[in-house]
């Protein structure tokens, strides 16, 4: 739950990283990429770790920009740009994974793409609305699908991105806000004893 101002009123509530559409894909995406790795790469491969530390950024990263927001606009800015740079990295991994195998990734009208879509609309989808394509025994269509919610989560950092930029715009950071709250407390006449 995001936490309220201060007594100041300095700090802007913060937190609630889990509401975050972005993070509730991440983690999907996360907890996806463990269990593909466990199945389709060699435990010395070291793109394994690669994939599982890629995924894990992207995740841990929304949720550190989010609690750190109360104080820092700029770190919660920086912090998802890194989870999206994370993800990324992740997806071309993946993509690696597919044509190294000679295994084509699906168009956006592929039939398991726009079915990918309809699982998506659902209310609240979690790893279980994806799981028979996650955990599918097929490498091409595990790979696929995970590629599909990376991409997915691509798009929701990028807009939350734009968001935070707007704000930002907007209401300035917690620099801003410090000097409008001393040069206010500045211009009140003190009350005399």
């Amino acid at each position: 739950m995001p936490l309220g101002r201060d007594a100041a009123g300095l700090i802007l509530p913060h937190g609630g990283y889990e509401r975050l559409h972005s993070f509730q894909k991440a983690r999907i995406v996360y907890d996806g990429t463990v269990r593909f790795c466990e199945r389709f790469l060699d435990l010395r491969d070291r793109t394994r770790d690669q994939m599982i530390q890629a995924a894990r950024s992207g995740k841990q990263n929304i949720l550190e920009g989010s609690q750190a927001s109360g104080t820092s606009k700029e770190t919660e800015i920086k912090l998802t740009s890194v989870a999206r740079a994370s993800l990324e990295e992740l997806l071309e991994d993946y993509r690696d994974f597919l044509r190294t195998r000679g295994i084509d990734e699906w168009s956006r009208d592929h039939r398991h793409t726009r079915r990918l879509r309809q699982l998506n609309r659902q209310p609240d989808p979690n790893y279980d609305t994806f799981k028979k394509g996650i955990e599918h025994p097929n490498p091409a269509i595990a790979a696929n699908v995970m590629i599909g919610l990376v991409k997915l989560t691509n798009y929701l950092l990028d807009q939350q991105l734009k968001h935070l930029e707007a704000e930002f715009l907007k209401h300035g950071g917690l620099r801003e806000r410090m000097t409008h709250a001393r040069l206010a407390a500045r211009s009140t006449p003190s009350r005399q004893r």
